[in-house]
């Protein structure tokens, strides 16, 4: 556990920043060359210095130090077969696949999360066509909570909207997908990003004391 509030949540800010961006779109060099550049996975928080943080820091520690804009394609290719397809992506990124039944996009589950939004308030700009249940834009609606509780770490409507959010809307299903990511990635890369992931979601859940609520899921 982390004793300091505001430097935990601004680390977890920091980290729910890097993943919206990671696993909104298509890898870019320039994307890459800055990871490298600023050396990523050494500089990464320890968090709680959990076995999935540290087998990720090293995965992507190691990726990025032989970095060659020549692997571009090889990480496209790995972020699409993963979240976008042709075809059925292997950890599909979309709520709703994993808690309806019929598996589709914008489903009833897609419509709670809508109108936990409008009820709180929460709102942001898409730069393309996105059901609101992709795991990335999570990640984004984390950054703005954990920017004003880093502002506020006494700030209890904050803090209780990201609780709901993370037990009624994201936790039920995100770690399935983060699994599904370990298991296919082709890329340390993309394996590096689940399991820092999975400990991000984990740590910033026992920050907020959550209690886990068990879901049927169907993917």
């Amino acid at each position: 556990m982390i004793s300091d509030s505001v430097n935990t949540y601004s680390d977890l800010q920091a980290i729910a920043r890097v993943l919206h961006n990671v696993l909104l779109d298509y890898p870019s060099e320039v994307s890459i060359d800055g990871f490298a550049e600023n050396e990523l996975g050494d500089t990464w928080p320890s968090l709680t210095n959990s076995a999935e943080n540290q087998q990720g820091k090293v995965l992507l520690d190691s990726f990025l130090a032989k970095w060659d804009s020549e692997q571009i394609n090889e990480l496209k290719l790995d972020y699409g077969q993963l979240f976008f397809g042709p075809g059925e992506p292997t950890a599909m990124p979309w709520g709703s696949v994993y808690l309806g039944e019929e598996q589709l996009l914008n489903d009833k589950s897609t419509v709670a999360l809508m109108a936990f939004y409008k009820h709180r308030g929460i709102s942001f700009e898409l730069a393309q066509n996105q059901p609101l249940d992709h795991i990335a834009l999570f990640y984004a609606v984390l950054d703005q909570l954990l920017g004003q509780l880093v502002a506020d770490p006494d700030n209890k409507a904050v803090y209780e909207t990201m609780v709901i959010l993370m037990q009624q809307h994201m936790l039920l299903w995100s770690g399935r997908c983060l699994e599904l990511a370990l298991e296919h990635a082709e890329t340390d890369y993309y394996k590096a990003i689940a399991l820092l992931a999975l400990d991000f979601q984990s740590v910033l859940s026992t920050e907020l004391n959550i209690i886990p609520v068990s879901a049927r899921l169907f993917k």
